[in-house]
């Protein structure tokens, strides 16, 4: 691999995790001010549902905080923030399936850089902070992930994380991280360790114009870990609507569900992820069936189990995504779901509109009241002991109002993915699932937890 191109002075290594102050982050959407058809904006979903793959981590050689997020349009939701001192704003997908947080450098622009994706804010520039440190290759951070390591006669760590979208190359570094404050205070400041990136081999519009992501994986480098919390939770908007509320994200101890009025919650514990599975990263859940209503769906055995394929190389299991959209269900689910709902719905049934012909198949008229012609979607977890657990998905978290009186489902099956890698066997929960559900992740205790709320007055 050859060395990233990031000119950056070595400088004497240091590094403070943050303890003892909550974040809380807002979470906007943007799609709002791009002027898309309900069609085309679930058309661009669908799509990049079926091109989102599972990061597999390549190597180059207690208290918490809260931020606000938006939607960014396509499929993600991103956070605002700010690095360096003084400050240089940035926005970042916030994603669930990988580890590494990483924005793009001012190092980019440089003609030898080439691959850099555009983005909406200008790119960090390091020479600017007073605040940034080089972690050299004998630095701790270095040796504590998967996507860091040292080139051949190299002194800085550099980074490289694999995503299904490309990689993204360049040095990790650690910088002061301003998160804003809802209540319009200065907000909280912590250093962390990141990517600055200066070479990317990203897909076209993967980002959304975003400058990078930030990753809340169960990785070392992930925002959770670095913070020395246990537990992070998010509350999403729903982003098929013309007035979206922000979202947000809570790491720490205002992380979890309310506790006072709130709506009954539903706890599953998390899956057991073999440590030699390199996709180690991902939420894996213990999917063991699906209904409709209260009609169970006929299942093959085994059909959600993580297996391994080959010697180190896993296959299947389900998993929640922040940075996926739709959910995509193995081929043998998605089939048997769509005979029952077929079966269900009968005559309501109607064609999709021209746009989305071959992309979606399962279609009803109606105006805003979805659930009186639409059946719920059981989701049924292993709950431990010999009993299960089922989480209700209300009919508007997996059908879309494609346009003024059609409503289409965006559940979609992994068998339009690459037929050659092993996650196409794997089910993904999607944020358009988890819309207006405030979703808790205890690390400490081995559970993710879902209560509905109403996420705009969160």
């Amino acid at each position: 691999m050859a060395r990233p191109l990031l000119l950056l002075e070595l400088l004497c290594f240091s590094m403070a995790l943050a303890g003892g102050a909550a974040l809380r982050l807002e979470l906007a959407h943007v799609d709002a001010n791009e002027h898309c058809t309900m069609a085309e904006r679930v058309r661009r979903a669908t799509e990049r549902t079926h091109h989102r793959r599972l990061q597999a981590s390549s190597t180059a050689a207690g208290g918490g905080v809260a931020a606000p997020l938006r939607w960014s349009g396509k499929t993600q939701y991103i956070a605002n923030y700010s690095i360096g001192d003084p400050p240089q704003p940035a926005e970042a997908i916030v994603d669930t399936g990988s580890d590494l947080i990483w924005t793009q450098c001012s190092t980019c622009v440089l003609p030898a850089a080439s691959g850099c994706f555009p983005q909406n804010l200008p790119y960090y520039n390091s020479s600017l902070s007073r605040t940034v440190r080089v972690v050299p290759c004998n630095g701790a951070p270095c040796d504590v992930a998967p996507e860091t390591g040292c080139v051949r006669g190299g002194d800085a760590c550099v980074v490289a994380a694999s995503y299904g979208a490309g990689v993204a190359l360049g040095v990790l570094g650690t910088e002061a991280f301003t998160f804003p404050s809802s209540s319009g205070t200065t907000g909280t400041t912590v250093t962390l360790a990141f990517g600055c990136v200066s070479q990317t081999r990203i897909s076209p519009g993967a980002l959304n114009g975003a400058s990078g992501i930030i990753g809340l994986g169960r990785g070392a480098l992930s925002l959770v870990n670095q913070l020395n919390d246990t537990k992070f939770s998010y509350c999403l908007t729903p982003y098929f609507r013309d007035t979206i509320s922000p979202s947000h994200l809570f790491v720490g101890e205002q992380a979890g569900p309310s506790a006072a009025g709130g709506a009954p919650v539903t706890s599953v514990p998390f899956a057991k992820n073999p440590k030699d599975n390199p996709f180690s990263t991902f939420y894996y859940l213990p999917l063991v069936g699906l209904a409709v209503g209260n009609a169970t769906v006929a299942l093959p055995a085994g059909t959600f189990d993580l297996r391994e394929a080959a010697p180190k190389v896993w296959a299947g299991g389900a998993l929640i995504d922040s940075g996926s959209p739709f959910m995509r269900l193995v081929d043998p689910a998605h089939r048997a779901l769509t005979k029952e709902l077929a079966r269900q719905l009968g005559d309501s049934l109607v064609p999709p509109p021209a746009k989305l012909s071959g992309a979606l198949e399962l279609c009803v008229t109606g105006g805003h009241s979805l659930g009186a012609a639409v059946p719920p979607l059981v989701l049924r977890f292993d709950g431990g002991g010999g009993g299960s657990r089922d989480l209700v998905i209300p009919p508007e978290n997996f059908w879309a109002r494609v346009d003024a009186s059609t409503w289409c489902m965006v559940v979609v099956s992994s068998a339009r993915g690459n037929a050659t890698l092993p996650t196409n066997e794997t089910t993904i929960i999607g944020n358009f699932m988890q819309q207006d559900m405030h979703v808790l992740y205890d690390l400490a205790n081995g559970v993710l937890s879902f209560q509905p709320a109403n996420c705009s007055a969160v």
